[in-house]
Protein backbone atom coordinates (compact mmCIF):
# COMPACT_ATOMS: atom_id res chain seq x y z
CA UNK A 1 0.00 0.00 0.00
CA UNK A 2 1.29 3.46 -0.91
CA UNK A 3 1.39 5.97 1.89
CA UNK A 4 -0.72 9.09 1.20
CA UNK A 5 1.31 12.21 0.52
CA UNK A 6 0.41 13.67 3.92
CA UNK A 7 -1.91 12.86 6.76
CA UNK A 8 -3.19 15.86 8.65
CA UNK A 9 -4.93 15.13 11.91
CA UNK A 10 -7.48 17.70 13.00
CA UNK A 11 -7.62 19.21 16.47
CA UNK A 12 -10.52 16.85 17.23
CA UNK A 13 -8.41 13.90 16.05
CA UNK A 14 -5.57 14.92 18.31
CA UNK A 15 -7.88 15.25 21.30
CA UNK A 16 -9.36 11.82 20.57
CA UNK A 17 -5.90 10.24 20.30
CA UNK A 18 -4.66 11.98 23.43
CA UNK A 19 -7.69 10.83 25.40
CA UNK A 20 -7.03 7.29 24.20
CA UNK A 21 -3.43 7.52 25.39
CA UNK A 22 -1.90 7.27 21.90
CA UNK A 23 1.14 9.47 21.40
CA UNK A 24 2.13 11.02 18.10
CA UNK A 25 5.10 8.68 17.92
CA UNK A 26 2.88 5.62 18.40
CA UNK A 27 0.38 6.84 15.81
CA UNK A 28 3.21 7.31 13.31
CA UNK A 29 4.56 3.84 14.08
CA UNK A 30 1.16 2.24 13.52
CA UNK A 31 0.58 4.05 10.23
CA UNK A 32 4.05 3.05 9.09
CA UNK A 33 3.26 -0.62 9.74
CA UNK A 34 -0.10 -0.36 7.98
CA UNK A 35 1.45 1.24 4.89
CA UNK A 36 4.59 -0.92 4.85
CA UNK A 37 3.85 -4.21 6.63
CA UNK A 38 6.88 -6.11 7.93
CA UNK A 39 7.95 -9.26 6.07
CA UNK A 40 6.32 -12.55 7.09
CA UNK A 41 7.94 -14.91 9.57
CA UNK A 42 10.53 -17.13 7.91
CA UNK A 43 10.20 -20.77 8.97
CA UNK A 44 13.34 -22.92 9.11
CA UNK A 45 11.72 -26.22 10.12
CA UNK A 46 9.01 -27.52 12.42
CA UNK A 47 9.96 -28.12 16.02
CA UNK A 48 9.75 -31.87 16.65
CA UNK A 49 10.50 -34.29 19.46
CA UNK A 50 14.22 -34.07 20.25
CA UNK A 51 14.51 -31.01 18.00
CA UNK A 52 12.85 -28.28 19.98
CA UNK A 53 10.20 -30.32 21.82
CA UNK A 54 10.90 -32.18 25.07
CA UNK A 55 9.26 -35.38 26.19
CA UNK A 56 9.17 -35.74 29.97
CA UNK A 57 10.59 -39.10 30.99
CA UNK A 58 8.35 -41.05 33.36
CA UNK A 59 11.27 -41.49 35.75
CA UNK A 60 11.57 -37.74 36.22
CA UNK A 61 7.93 -36.99 36.94
CA UNK A 62 7.98 -37.67 40.70
CA UNK A 63 10.72 -35.07 41.21
CA UNK A 64 8.86 -32.60 39.01
CA UNK A 65 5.76 -33.06 41.18
CA UNK A 66 7.93 -32.31 44.22
CA UNK A 67 9.19 -29.16 42.49
CA UNK A 68 5.62 -28.09 41.75
CA UNK A 69 4.57 -28.66 45.38
CA UNK A 70 7.43 -26.49 46.63
CA UNK A 71 6.64 -23.77 44.09
CA UNK A 72 2.91 -23.72 44.73
CA UNK A 73 3.25 -23.69 48.51
CA UNK A 74 5.25 -20.46 48.27
CA UNK A 75 2.24 -18.53 46.98
CA UNK A 76 4.15 -17.24 43.95
CA UNK A 77 1.85 -18.68 41.25
CA UNK A 78 -1.07 -16.83 39.64
CA UNK A 79 -3.44 -18.24 37.06
CA UNK A 80 -3.88 -15.75 34.19
CA UNK A 81 -6.96 -16.21 32.00
CA UNK A 82 -7.84 -13.98 29.02
CA UNK A 83 -11.62 -13.87 29.40
CA UNK A 84 -12.83 -10.86 27.43
CA UNK A 85 -13.94 -12.92 24.44
CA UNK A 86 -17.64 -12.95 23.63
CA UNK A 87 -19.58 -16.15 23.05
CA UNK A 88 -20.76 -14.91 19.65
CA UNK A 89 -18.47 -17.32 17.80
CA UNK A 90 -19.91 -20.27 19.75
CA UNK A 91 -23.40 -19.40 18.56
CA UNK A 92 -22.52 -17.92 15.16
CA UNK A 93 -24.29 -20.59 13.07
CA UNK A 94 -27.44 -20.35 15.15
CA UNK A 95 -27.32 -16.54 15.03
CA UNK A 96 -27.06 -16.62 11.25
CA UNK A 97 -30.05 -18.98 11.07
CA UNK A 98 -32.00 -16.70 13.38
CA UNK A 99 -31.14 -13.63 11.33
CA UNK A 100 -32.04 -15.32 8.04
CA UNK A 101 -35.21 -16.95 9.29
CA UNK A 102 -34.04 -20.29 7.82
CA UNK A 103 -34.80 -22.44 10.82
CA UNK A 104 -35.59 -25.73 9.11
CA UNK A 105 -32.00 -26.87 8.56
CA UNK A 106 -30.31 -30.04 9.78
CA UNK A 107 -28.36 -27.96 12.29
CA UNK A 108 -31.60 -26.77 13.87
CA UNK A 109 -33.00 -30.30 13.97
CA UNK A 110 -29.84 -31.50 15.70
CA UNK A 111 -30.08 -28.64 18.18
CA UNK A 112 -33.63 -29.59 19.12
CA UNK A 113 -32.57 -33.20 19.69
CA UNK A 114 -29.54 -32.24 21.80
CA UNK A 115 -30.89 -29.24 23.67
CA UNK A 116 -31.45 -31.08 26.98
CA UNK A 117 -27.79 -32.12 27.02
CA UNK A 118 -26.57 -28.53 27.40
CA UNK A 119 -25.96 -27.19 30.90
CA UNK A 120 -27.88 -24.01 30.03
CA UNK A 121 -31.07 -25.98 29.27
CA UNK A 122 -32.62 -25.19 32.66
CA UNK A 123 -31.90 -21.47 32.28
CA UNK A 124 -33.51 -21.43 28.86
CA UNK A 125 -36.54 -23.31 30.19
CA UNK A 126 -36.92 -20.78 33.02
CA UNK A 127 -36.56 -17.81 30.65
CA UNK A 128 -39.35 -19.14 28.42
CA UNK A 129 -41.58 -19.94 31.38
CA UNK A 130 -41.49 -16.25 32.35
CA UNK A 131 -43.36 -15.42 29.13
CA UNK A 132 -45.75 -18.35 29.41
CA UNK A 133 -43.94 -20.71 27.05
CA UNK A 134 -43.08 -24.35 27.72
CA UNK A 135 -39.70 -25.38 26.30
CA UNK A 136 -40.62 -29.04 25.89
CA UNK A 137 -43.73 -28.08 23.96
CA UNK A 138 -41.77 -25.64 21.78
CA UNK A 139 -39.30 -28.39 20.95
CA UNK A 140 -42.11 -30.83 20.14
CA UNK A 141 -43.74 -28.31 17.82
CA UNK A 142 -40.44 -27.29 16.24
CA UNK A 143 -40.84 -23.59 17.14
CA UNK A 144 -37.14 -22.91 16.89
CA UNK A 145 -37.54 -19.19 16.25
CA UNK A 146 -38.98 -18.57 19.72
CA UNK A 147 -36.27 -20.75 21.28
CA UNK A 148 -33.45 -18.92 19.49
CA UNK A 149 -34.91 -15.53 20.39
CA UNK A 150 -34.67 -16.43 24.07
CA UNK A 151 -31.33 -18.22 23.83
CA UNK A 152 -29.48 -15.58 21.82
CA UNK A 153 -31.42 -12.38 22.37
CA UNK A 154 -32.90 -10.22 25.09
CA UNK A 155 -36.48 -11.26 24.20
CA UNK A 156 -38.12 -8.33 25.97
CA UNK A 157 -35.78 -8.62 28.91
CA UNK A 158 -36.36 -12.34 29.48
CA UNK A 159 -33.80 -13.87 27.10
CA UNK A 160 -30.36 -15.25 27.99
CA UNK A 161 -28.65 -13.03 25.36
CA UNK A 162 -25.96 -15.68 24.94
CA UNK A 163 -24.92 -14.16 21.63
CA UNK A 164 -23.57 -11.14 23.52
CA UNK A 165 -22.42 -12.71 26.78
CA UNK A 166 -18.73 -13.33 27.55
CA UNK A 167 -17.83 -16.95 26.95
CA UNK A 168 -16.64 -17.26 30.54
CA UNK A 169 -20.18 -16.81 31.85
CA UNK A 170 -21.81 -19.46 29.64
CA UNK A 171 -22.84 -22.57 31.56
CA UNK A 172 -20.55 -25.35 30.30
CA UNK A 173 -21.08 -28.37 32.55
CA UNK A 174 -23.87 -29.95 34.59
CA UNK A 175 -23.32 -31.47 38.06
CA UNK A 176 -25.77 -32.83 40.63
CA UNK A 177 -27.46 -29.74 42.00
CA UNK A 178 -25.36 -27.21 40.07
CA UNK A 179 -24.33 -26.09 36.61
CA UNK A 180 -20.94 -24.44 36.18
CA UNK A 181 -19.76 -21.70 33.88
CA UNK A 182 -16.32 -21.81 32.29
CA UNK A 183 -15.29 -19.12 34.81
CA UNK A 184 -16.21 -21.42 37.70
CA UNK A 185 -14.32 -24.35 36.21
CA UNK A 186 -11.17 -22.23 36.17
CA UNK A 187 -11.65 -21.50 39.88
CA UNK A 188 -11.95 -25.19 40.66
CA UNK A 189 -9.02 -26.14 38.43
CA UNK A 190 -6.86 -23.55 40.20
CA UNK A 191 -7.36 -25.42 43.49
CA UNK A 192 -5.33 -28.31 42.10
CA UNK A 193 -2.52 -26.23 40.61
CA UNK A 194 -1.90 -22.85 42.27
CA UNK A 195 -3.16 -23.21 45.87
CA UNK A 196 -0.48 -22.20 48.39
CA UNK A 197 0.23 -23.65 51.83
CA UNK A 198 -2.31 -21.24 53.35
CA UNK A 199 -4.99 -22.46 50.95
CA UNK A 200 -5.00 -19.27 48.85
CA UNK A 201 -5.69 -19.62 45.10
CA UNK A 202 -4.68 -16.57 43.07
CA UNK A 203 -6.34 -15.93 39.72
CA UNK A 204 -6.40 -12.98 37.34
CA UNK A 205 -8.95 -12.57 34.54
CA UNK A 206 -8.78 -10.00 31.77
CA UNK A 207 -12.35 -8.97 30.96
CA UNK A 208 -14.26 -6.35 29.02
CA UNK A 209 -15.17 -3.35 31.20
CA UNK A 210 -18.87 -3.81 30.52
CA UNK A 211 -18.76 -7.40 31.78
CA UNK A 212 -16.58 -7.10 34.90
CA UNK A 213 -19.56 -6.57 37.20
CA UNK A 214 -21.19 -9.77 35.92
CA UNK A 215 -18.00 -11.75 36.61
CA UNK A 216 -17.75 -10.25 40.09
CA UNK A 217 -21.38 -11.10 40.81
CA UNK A 218 -20.87 -14.68 39.68
CA UNK A 219 -17.78 -14.95 41.87
CA UNK A 220 -19.68 -13.80 44.94
CA UNK A 221 -22.54 -16.20 44.17
CA UNK A 222 -20.24 -19.25 44.23
CA UNK A 223 -17.28 -18.18 46.37
CA UNK A 224 -18.54 -19.43 49.74
CA UNK A 225 -19.69 -22.75 48.31
CA UNK A 226 -16.39 -23.55 46.62
CA UNK A 227 -14.16 -22.20 49.37
CA UNK A 228 -15.94 -24.40 51.92
CA UNK A 229 -15.97 -27.44 49.64
CA UNK A 230 -12.30 -27.24 48.67
CA UNK A 231 -10.98 -25.75 51.92
CA UNK A 232 -9.40 -22.80 50.17
CA UNK A 233 -9.82 -19.08 49.58
CA UNK A 234 -9.88 -17.35 46.22
CA UNK A 235 -7.92 -14.18 45.59
CA UNK A 236 -9.34 -13.04 42.25
CA UNK A 237 -8.46 -9.85 40.37
CA UNK A 238 -9.62 -8.40 37.07
CA UNK A 239 -8.16 -6.04 34.51
CA UNK A 240 -9.11 -4.58 31.14
CA UNK A 241 -7.21 -4.17 27.94
CA UNK A 242 -5.56 -0.75 28.10
CA UNK A 243 -7.24 1.68 25.63
CA UNK A 244 -3.74 2.94 24.79
CA UNK A 245 -3.11 -0.42 23.08
CA UNK A 246 -5.91 0.17 20.56
CA UNK A 247 -4.83 0.58 16.96
CA UNK A 248 -5.71 2.68 13.95
CA UNK A 249 -7.08 1.28 10.70
CA UNK A 250 -6.75 2.62 7.16
CA UNK A 251 -9.08 2.67 4.18
CA UNK A 252 -8.13 1.25 0.74
CA UNK A 253 -6.43 4.57 -0.11
CA UNK A 254 -4.22 4.35 2.98
CA UNK A 255 -5.97 7.14 4.86
CA UNK A 256 -6.97 6.71 8.52
CA UNK A 257 -10.36 5.04 8.57
CA UNK A 258 -13.13 7.18 10.00
CA UNK A 259 -16.53 6.41 11.49
CA UNK A 260 -19.63 7.80 9.81
CA UNK A 261 -19.50 10.71 12.26
CA UNK A 262 -15.93 11.57 11.17
CA UNK A 263 -14.15 10.23 14.26
CA UNK A 264 -11.10 8.02 13.84
CA UNK A 265 -11.81 4.31 14.14
CA UNK A 266 -9.73 2.84 16.96
CA UNK A 267 -9.89 -0.93 17.28
CA UNK A 268 -8.76 -3.28 20.07
CA UNK A 269 -5.22 -4.40 19.34
CA UNK A 270 -5.82 -8.14 19.84
CA UNK A 271 -4.78 -10.43 22.69
CA UNK A 272 -1.16 -9.38 22.25
CA UNK A 273 -2.11 -6.14 23.98
CA UNK A 274 -2.47 -8.17 27.19
CA UNK A 275 1.32 -8.30 27.58
CA UNK A 276 0.93 -5.02 29.50
CA UNK A 277 -1.63 -6.66 31.82
CA UNK A 278 0.79 -9.52 32.38
CA UNK A 279 3.54 -7.01 33.02
CA UNK A 280 1.49 -5.43 35.81
CA UNK A 281 1.02 -8.66 37.77
CA UNK A 282 2.98 -8.84 41.00
CA UNK A 283 3.87 -12.51 40.80
CA UNK A 284 6.78 -14.76 39.96
CA UNK A 285 5.01 -17.49 37.98
CA UNK A 286 1.86 -17.43 35.84
CA UNK A 287 -0.22 -20.22 34.38
CA UNK A 288 -1.86 -19.04 31.14
CA UNK A 289 -4.85 -20.83 29.69
CA UNK A 290 -7.78 -19.85 27.45
CA UNK A 291 -11.17 -19.36 29.09
CA UNK A 292 -12.84 -22.09 27.01
CA UNK A 293 -10.26 -24.84 27.56
CA UNK A 294 -11.69 -26.42 30.71
CA UNK A 295 -13.23 -29.81 31.43
CA UNK A 296 -15.57 -31.08 34.16
CA UNK A 297 -14.01 -32.27 37.41
CA UNK A 298 -14.43 -35.93 36.49
CA UNK A 299 -12.01 -35.36 33.58
CA UNK A 300 -9.56 -33.05 35.37
CA UNK A 301 -7.09 -35.60 36.75
CA UNK A 302 -4.91 -35.74 33.64
CA UNK A 303 -5.11 -31.96 33.13
CA UNK A 304 -3.98 -31.27 36.70
CA UNK A 305 -1.21 -33.86 36.54
CA UNK A 306 0.37 -32.27 33.48
CA UNK A 307 -0.04 -28.73 34.73
CA UNK A 308 1.90 -29.74 37.85
CA UNK A 309 4.58 -31.41 35.74
CA UNK A 310 5.00 -28.28 33.62
CA UNK A 311 5.29 -26.12 36.73
CA UNK A 312 7.81 -28.53 38.23
CA UNK A 313 9.85 -28.42 35.02
CA UNK A 314 9.68 -24.62 35.04
CA UNK A 315 11.06 -24.62 38.58
CA UNK A 316 13.88 -26.98 37.56
CA UNK A 317 14.83 -24.92 34.50
CA UNK A 318 14.77 -21.63 36.38
CA UNK A 319 17.09 -23.08 39.02
CA UNK A 320 19.42 -24.33 36.28
CA UNK A 321 19.44 -20.94 34.57
CA UNK A 322 20.18 -19.16 37.84
CA UNK A 323 23.09 -21.52 38.47
CA UNK A 324 24.48 -21.07 34.97
CA UNK A 325 24.30 -17.27 35.21
CA UNK A 326 26.05 -17.32 38.58
CA UNK A 327 28.90 -19.42 37.12
CA UNK A 328 29.20 -17.18 34.06
CA UNK A 329 29.50 -14.15 36.33
CA UNK A 330 31.95 -15.74 38.77
CA UNK A 331 34.32 -17.32 36.24
CA UNK A 332 34.52 -14.28 34.01
CA UNK A 333 33.85 -16.48 30.98
CA UNK A 334 37.24 -18.22 30.99
CA UNK A 335 36.01 -21.69 31.94
CA UNK A 336 35.36 -23.64 28.74
CA UNK A 337 33.14 -26.21 30.47
CA UNK A 338 30.98 -23.47 31.96
CA UNK A 339 30.58 -21.87 28.53
CA UNK A 340 29.68 -25.17 26.87
CA UNK A 341 27.12 -26.06 29.53
CA UNK A 342 25.53 -22.63 29.30
CA UNK A 343 25.49 -22.80 25.49
CA UNK A 344 23.69 -26.16 25.65
CA UNK A 345 21.12 -24.66 27.99
CA UNK A 346 20.56 -21.66 25.71
CA UNK A 347 20.04 -23.95 22.71
CA UNK A 348 17.58 -26.11 24.64
CA UNK A 349 15.59 -22.92 25.37
CA UNK A 350 15.43 -21.89 21.74
CA UNK A 351 18.62 -19.85 21.29
CA UNK A 352 21.41 -21.84 19.59
CA UNK A 353 24.69 -19.93 19.58
CA UNK A 354 25.38 -18.42 16.12
CA UNK A 355 28.56 -19.59 14.37
CA UNK A 356 30.15 -16.15 14.50
CA UNK A 357 29.71 -15.99 18.27
CA UNK A 358 30.99 -19.55 18.74
CA UNK A 359 34.14 -18.55 16.81
CA UNK A 360 34.61 -15.35 18.84
CA UNK A 361 36.44 -14.77 22.12
CA UNK A 362 35.36 -16.37 25.38
CA UNK A 363 34.39 -12.96 26.67
CA UNK A 364 32.01 -12.34 23.77
CA UNK A 365 30.50 -15.80 24.22
CA UNK A 366 30.00 -15.11 27.91
CA UNK A 367 28.22 -11.81 27.21
CA UNK A 368 26.05 -13.42 24.56
CA UNK A 369 25.08 -16.26 26.91
CA UNK A 370 24.23 -13.93 29.78
CA UNK A 371 22.01 -11.89 27.45
CA UNK A 372 20.23 -15.00 26.17
CA UNK A 373 19.77 -16.75 29.51
CA UNK A 374 18.73 -13.72 31.57
CA UNK A 375 15.19 -13.45 30.14
CA UNK A 376 11.60 -14.34 30.98
CA UNK A 377 11.02 -18.08 30.62
CA UNK A 378 7.99 -19.90 29.24
CA UNK A 379 7.19 -23.57 29.01
CA UNK A 380 4.55 -24.26 26.41
CA UNK A 381 2.71 -27.54 26.42
CA UNK A 382 2.11 -28.72 22.85
CA UNK A 383 -0.06 -31.58 21.62
CA UNK A 384 0.19 -33.86 18.62
CA UNK A 385 -1.24 -32.14 15.55
CA UNK A 386 -4.65 -33.61 14.77
CA UNK A 387 -5.77 -30.94 12.33
CA UNK A 388 -6.98 -28.27 14.77
CA UNK A 389 -6.81 -24.75 13.31
CA UNK A 390 -4.16 -22.57 14.88
CA UNK A 391 -0.44 -22.19 15.37
CA UNK A 392 2.34 -24.53 16.32
CA UNK A 393 5.99 -24.70 17.41
CA UNK A 394 8.64 -23.89 14.79
CA UNK A 395 12.27 -22.95 14.43
CA UNK A 396 12.28 -19.55 12.71
CA UNK A 397 14.90 -17.28 11.17
CA UNK A 398 15.18 -14.05 13.14
CA UNK A 399 16.00 -10.64 11.67
CA UNK A 400 19.65 -10.95 12.77
CA UNK A 401 20.01 -14.28 10.96
CA UNK A 402 19.91 -16.44 14.09
CA UNK A 403 17.36 -19.15 14.84
CA UNK A 404 14.85 -19.26 17.68
CA UNK A 405 11.89 -21.32 18.83
CA UNK A 406 8.53 -19.61 18.34
CA UNK A 407 4.82 -20.30 18.28
CA UNK A 408 3.72 -19.33 14.77
CA UNK A 409 0.24 -18.85 13.30
CA UNK A 410 -0.65 -19.39 9.65
CA UNK A 411 -1.40 -15.68 9.28
CA UNK A 412 2.27 -14.88 10.03
CA UNK A 413 3.58 -16.91 7.09
CA UNK A 414 3.69 -16.38 3.34
CA UNK A 415 1.78 -19.52 2.38
CA UNK A 416 2.08 -18.62 -1.31
CA UNK A 417 5.74 -19.66 -0.96
CA UNK A 418 5.67 -23.44 -1.60
CA UNK A 419 8.68 -24.08 0.65
CA UNK A 420 7.17 -22.19 3.57
CA UNK A 421 3.77 -23.81 3.04
CA UNK A 422 5.38 -27.26 3.08
CA UNK A 423 7.22 -26.56 6.33
CA UNK A 424 4.00 -25.32 7.91
CA UNK A 425 2.10 -28.40 6.75
CA UNK A 426 4.83 -30.66 8.14
CA UNK A 427 4.22 -29.45 11.71
CA UNK A 428 3.91 -32.40 14.08
CA UNK A 429 2.50 -30.46 17.03
CA UNK A 430 -0.11 -27.81 17.81
CA UNK A 431 -0.24 -24.95 20.32
CA UNK A 432 -3.23 -25.38 22.68
CA UNK A 433 -2.24 -22.30 24.77
CA UNK A 434 -1.03 -24.25 27.77
CA UNK A 435 1.70 -22.01 29.19
CA UNK A 436 3.57 -21.73 32.48
CA UNK A 437 5.87 -18.72 32.69
CA UNK A 438 8.46 -17.20 35.01
CA UNK A 439 8.37 -13.39 34.99
CA UNK A 440 11.25 -12.63 37.38
CA UNK A 441 15.03 -13.01 37.31
CA UNK A 442 17.15 -15.09 39.69
CA UNK A 443 17.00 -12.33 42.33
CA UNK A 444 13.21 -12.08 42.12
CA UNK A 445 13.20 -8.79 40.20
CA UNK A 446 10.40 -8.61 37.62
CA UNK A 447 11.42 -8.38 33.98
CA UNK A 448 10.04 -5.56 31.87
CA UNK A 449 8.11 -7.78 29.47
CA UNK A 450 7.67 -4.97 26.93
CA UNK A 451 11.42 -5.22 26.17
CA UNK A 452 11.03 -8.70 24.74
CA UNK A 453 8.21 -7.99 22.26
CA UNK A 454 8.96 -8.29 18.55
CA UNK A 455 7.18 -5.08 17.55
CA UNK A 456 7.32 -6.07 13.89
CA UNK A 457 5.36 -9.30 14.41
CA UNK A 458 2.04 -7.60 13.77
CA UNK A 459 -1.01 -8.84 11.85
CA UNK A 460 -2.48 -6.79 9.01
CA UNK A 461 -5.98 -8.06 8.29
CA UNK A 462 -8.66 -7.21 5.74
CA UNK A 463 -11.79 -6.25 7.69
CA UNK A 464 -14.87 -4.14 7.21
CA UNK A 465 -16.72 -1.60 9.33
CA UNK A 466 -20.10 -0.05 8.64
CA UNK A 467 -20.07 -1.90 5.32
CA UNK A 468 -16.75 -0.37 4.20
CA UNK A 469 -13.44 -2.23 3.72
CA UNK A 470 -10.38 -1.44 5.82
CA UNK A 471 -6.93 -2.65 6.76
CA UNK A 472 -6.72 -3.47 10.47
CA UNK A 473 -3.59 -3.67 12.61
CA UNK A 474 -3.31 -6.21 15.41
CA UNK A 475 -0.44 -6.18 17.87
CA UNK A 476 1.97 -9.13 18.12
CA UNK A 477 0.02 -12.07 19.56
CA UNK A 478 0.43 -12.73 23.28
CA UNK A 479 2.14 -16.10 22.76
CA UNK A 480 3.57 -15.15 19.34
CA UNK A 481 5.46 -11.90 18.84
CA UNK A 482 4.73 -10.55 22.32
CA UNK A 483 6.87 -13.35 23.79
CA UNK A 484 9.31 -13.62 20.87
CA UNK A 485 12.31 -12.60 22.96
CA UNK A 486 11.61 -14.98 25.83
CA UNK A 487 13.41 -18.21 26.53
CA UNK A 488 11.11 -20.97 25.29
CA UNK A 489 10.82 -24.68 25.99
CA UNK A 490 8.17 -26.78 24.29
CA UNK A 491 6.96 -29.88 26.15
CA UNK A 492 4.75 -32.57 24.64
CA UNK A 493 1.54 -33.05 26.64
CA UNK A 494 -1.33 -35.51 26.04
CA UNK A 495 -3.91 -34.37 23.51
CA UNK A 496 -6.64 -35.19 26.04
CA UNK A 497 -5.54 -32.19 28.10
CA UNK A 498 -6.88 -29.97 25.30
CA UNK A 499 -10.67 -29.58 25.16
CA UNK A 500 -11.56 -26.15 23.73
CA UNK A 501 -15.11 -24.96 23.17
CA UNK A 502 -15.15 -23.00 19.92
CA UNK A 503 -18.69 -23.86 18.84
CA UNK A 504 -21.78 -24.87 20.76
CA UNK A 505 -21.47 -28.45 19.48
CA UNK A 506 -18.10 -28.81 21.25
CA UNK A 507 -20.02 -28.92 24.53
CA UNK A 508 -21.54 -32.21 23.37
CA UNK A 509 -18.15 -33.92 23.15
CA UNK A 510 -17.44 -36.67 25.65
CA UNK A 511 -14.83 -34.50 27.36
CA UNK A 512 -17.52 -31.97 28.34
CA UNK A 513 -20.40 -34.28 29.22
CA UNK A 514 -20.79 -35.37 32.85
CA UNK A 515 -23.60 -37.85 32.44
CA UNK A 516 -25.81 -35.87 34.83
CA UNK A 517 -29.30 -35.51 33.32
CA UNK A 518 -31.17 -32.21 33.28
CA UNK A 519 -33.59 -31.42 36.05
CA UNK A 520 -36.77 -33.44 35.74
CA UNK A 521 -39.64 -31.86 33.87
Amino acid sequence: MTRPAAIDFTADDQRQLQKQGLSGKEVGRQLGLLHNPPPPVRLVRPATLDDGILSLAKGSRLMLEVGWADLSSSGHITKFVPASGAASRMFRELQELRDSGEVDSDAVADLLDDLPRFAFYEDLKEALAKVGEDLSELIRRGRIGVILDHLLGEADGHGLAYGDQPKGLIRFHRYPGERRTAFEEHLVEAVGTVRDEEGVCRLHFTVSPEHQEAFEERLEEVREKYEKRYECSFEVSFSHQDPATDTLAVDPEGRPFREDDGRLLLRPGGHGALISNLNDLETDVVVIKNIDNVVPEKHQELVLEWKRLLLGKLRELKDNVSGALALLESTGGDDREVLEDAAGMAEMMGHPMPDEVAAASADRQRNWLIDRLDRPLRLAGVVANEGEPGGGPFWVRDADGSESLQIVEASQIDLSDPEQAEIFEDATHFNPVDLVCSLTDSSGTPYDLEKYVDQGAVFIADKSHQGRPLKALERPGLWNGAMAGWNTVFVEVPVKTFAPVKTISDLLRKSHQTGVPPARE
